[in-house]
Parts: structure tokens; C-alpha cells; sequence
């Protein structure tokens, strides 16, 4: 059936997938640190900067026109710092799902190899059993399938509801900050 050098090509592929899929995930944890370390800077600078400008608002009035036209550019930036961790997510996790497939495929492959040498030497009337065999797997195949496809249409959803959700908290916050202004002027 197996022989040495196949249980060895065996296994330095799956410590192969291993090692790519640490190094994926190690990319993107580092990824996420820059992230969060920019993120962390900017608002470090930004919280300055705004009680710098706040602390020059000479009456109520000012201040209050001043904190309005404050929040907007933080809303976006929240909204930006959103995007960009669901950004390094779905790449982690379509290069993670990338590997699974390979090595789920080549596990089937290696699998129908097998099953194939072993009808061929198998004794008469085990035909069945080896049939079985292949149908329980060629219905397990249809059944990852499946469920990778429901896997993407739901992610290709989510990603969608997000990007309109954040679009329309960007809208509803440029409007309230609008209605604000004009609230003000008016008075």
C-alpha cells in the first residue's frame, strides 16, 4: 500500500501547510500591531490637537461649534481603523482557506490513489466495499464543496451589509454635524 518515501512526502507536506499557516497567521497578528500602534499614535496626536483647539475656544458658543466639527473626522477614522482590521480578517482568512482546500485536495488525491492500488489488489469480491469506499469520499468532497461556497457567498454578504452599513454611518454623521452647524447659525 504506503510505502516509506510516501508516508515521508506525506508528511513533509502537512508540515509544510503547517509552516505556511503559521506564517500566515504571524503576518497578519503583525499586521494588526501596526495597525493598532498607528492607530494608537493618531489618536495620541488627534486628542492633543483637538484639547489644544478646544482650550482656545473663547465662549460656549465656540466650543460647542468646535466639538461638532470634531467628531466627524474621528467617526471617519473609526470607520477607516473598521475597514482596515476587517481588511486583514478576510485576507487571513481567505489564504488560511486557500491552504485547507490545497491540502483537503491533495488528501483526496492521495486518499483515491490508495483506494486504487488497494482495488487492485484486493481479493475477488471486495469491488464493493472499495466502491463504497469512493462514494463515501467523493460525497464528502461534494459536501466541502458546499459548504466553501456557502462560505464565500456569506462572506461576499457580510462584506457587502458592512461596507453599507459604514457608508451610511458616515452619511448620518456628516448630516447630524451639517444639521448642527445650521442649527447654530440660525441661533
Amino acid at each position: 500500500m504506503f510505502t516509506t518515501s510516501q508516508f515521508a512526502t506525506n508528511n513533509k507536506a502537512g508540515i509544510e501547510a503547517l509552516l505556511t499557516l503559521a506564517n500566515t497567521a504571524f503576518a497578519s497578528a503583525e499586521r494588526l500591531a501596526a495597525l493598532n500602534l498607528n492607530t494608537a499614535r493618531g489618536i495620541l496626536e488627534d486628542s492633543v490637537n483637538t484639547t489644544k483647539t478646544l482650550l482656545g475656544a473663547k465662549d460656549v458658543q465656540e466650543l460647542v461649534a468646535l466639538q461638532s466639527t470634531l467628531t466627524q473626522p474621528s467617526v471617519e477614522k473609526a470607520i477607516a481603523y473598521s475597514r482596515s482590521v476587517y481588511e486583514i480578517a478576510t485576507q487571513t482568512q481567505e489564504e488560511i482557506a486557500k491552504i485547507v482546500e490545497a491540502q483537503f485536495s491533495e488528501a483526496n488525491k492521495t486518499v483515491a490513489t490508495a483506494l486504487d492500488k488497494a482495488a487492485k489488489n484486493a481479493p475477488a469480491g471486495s469491488d464493493v466495499a472499495v466502491a463504497a469506499v469512493k462514494s463515501a469520499i467523493a460525497a464528502a468532497s461534494s459536501a466541502y464543496d458546499s459548504l466553501t461556497k456557502a462560505a464565500r457567498q456569506v462572506a461576499e454578504v457580510t462584506e457587502a451589509n458592512v461596507a453599507a452599513a459604514t457608508n451610511a454611518t458616515v452619511k448620518a454623521v456628516g448630516s447630524a454635524s451639517s444639521a448642527t452647524a445650521k442649527a447654530r447659525k440660525a441661533a
